[in-house]
């Protein structure tokens, strides 16, 4: 395919999901399955295009004076692939499968309008609702981690330290573009592409099924580090999903003690079983319901709760969902947060930790949250984890942000990673 077969295509998917209001990764999947004839290389710069798109859709729409798919994807072409408006015509010239040219109008806005004028929040590529928020967690920063919210994620991998040092991964996929992650002491990192190229397909690779590496982002790797699992403890994933962070801590107590993996979910749970089969895992126990935990309340050394949240630090990564976030949204993540956190609660020893971890960077699911869990349950308190931070990592690289050094908060602009939220509480003995 041409670059305006690409387009059209990418403008059918972009069409789909405004008008089913359906998740991009399914209306990428359908556009596929009906157009067989485009290969991978086609359907990966679709989806660069769609994805593009959707992350900078406000700015793009403004400096087009118009929000539609069609403008939405020659936006990305010309301002972020960057093709001058005369080689796209060209490009376009004799391109059966190419779509209808921009509008004079829209050709006349895009050369004549100026994004400093346009309102914050479309500067900033958030919705208009979620801006105080930004404001009041971020200060006069806000809108330089609103627009790093908007850029194209990398792919990060963690070296399986049961099987394989993050040395003998990174030359097995030293083809790949691979390197060591800046803050992550087992991370992997390929940088992201530009303009049609794609990430390569790592899971594929024979390293893969050996089991020396996992896909995780950097800084899902970098809050399970900060849990600082020892050997021997007793550990207890409480939202554990598919099992990213319960990897992570296990292979760090190098499958001594015990780590249990609980969700509510178990749809979500399911794929654990086989990723600890790849990963040489043996200090796991999976529980589908709480009734296999009770014997072990008040006993663990540490409970994580990756708490459910709006997801807002994953934006990079799944922009569909930032315009599709509502207030009502917010408010039940935060019922489901607090009842986690009373939930978990139970099963901390006294002297032990309960660890709240959230991929949103919005103040009323992070702070606000375990400031009222600790109000109300005063045997627990927010323990400082600067430190902790400072003895892993070192001073040397990237910082989060943090306010008192007692929280700390990712994001793709400070610590070049998803955004992420750690606090962890001791329970008085």
């Amino acid at each position: 395919m041409r670059l305006g077969g690409r387009l059209s295509g990418a403008i059918e998917v972009l069409t789909d999901i405004e008008t089913r209001r359906r998740p991009v990764a399914d209306a990428l999947k359908d556009w596929g399955l009906s157009h067989r004839f485009a290969g991978s290389g086609d359907r990966a710069a679709i989806g660069n295009i769609v994805y593009d798109a959707l992350r900078m859709k406000l700015s793009h729409a403004f400096l087009m004076d118009d929000d539609s798919p069609t403008a939405l994807g020659h936006a990305v072409l010309l301002r972020q692939w960057g093709l001058a408006p005369e080689a796209l015509a060209a490009e376009f010239e004799g391109d059966r499968f190419a779509p209808q040219p921009l509008s004079q109008d829209a050709l006349a806005a895009f050369h004549a309008r100026d994004l400093a004028t346009a309102p914050l929040h479309v500067q900033g590529d958030i919705p208009e609702w979620i801006q105080p928020s930004f404001e009041t967690n971020f200060d006069g920063e806000w809108l330089a981690e609103a627009r790093a919210l908007a850029g194209r994620p990398t792919l990060d991998l963690r070296a399986n330290t049961l099987k394989a040092g993050r040395d003998k991964v990174l030359k097995a996929l030293e083809r790949n573009g691979a390197l060591a992650s800046a803050i992550a002491r087992q991370g992997i990192r390929i940088p992201a592409g530009e303009g049609p190229s794609r990430l390569p397909n790592v899971t594929a690779d024979l390293a893969f099924r050996k089991g020396w590496f996992e896909v995780q982002d950097e800084g899902s790797q970098i809050v399970a580090d900060l849990v600082v699992p020892g050997e021997g403890e007793q550990v207890l994933d409480f939202c554990a999903g598919g099992g990213g962070k319960t990897l992570a801590m296990a292979a760090a107590m190098h499958n001594k003690g015990q780590v249990h993996a609980y969700d509510t979910d178990r749809k979500r749970l399911a794929p654990i079983i086989e990723r600890l089969k790849r990963a040489g895992t043996r200090n796991v126990q999976v529980h589908e319901d709480l009734a296999g935990l009770a014997p072990m309340t008040a006993r663990f050394d540490r409970v994580l709760v990756d708490a459910p949240c709006t997801g807002t630090g994953t934006w990079r990564r799944r922009p569909d969902t930032k315009w599709r976030l509502t207030e009502k949204n917010l408010e039940e993540r935060l019922a489901q947060q607090q009842e986690a956190l009373a939930n978990a609660s139970a099963f901390v020893r006294p002297g032990g930790r309960l660890i709240y971890v959230t991929c949103s960077i919005l103040p009323q699911e992070n702070e606000e949250q375990v400031r009222g869990f600790c109000k109300a349950n005063s045997d627990f308190e927010i323990l400082p984890v600067m430190e902790t931070w400072q003895a892993l990592f070192g001073a040397d690289r990237p910082q989060p942000r943090s306010r008192d050094g007692r929280t700390v908060t990712l994001t793709p602009a400070s610590t070049d990673t998803d955004g992420f939220f750690f606090c962890a509480m001791g329970r008085k003995g």
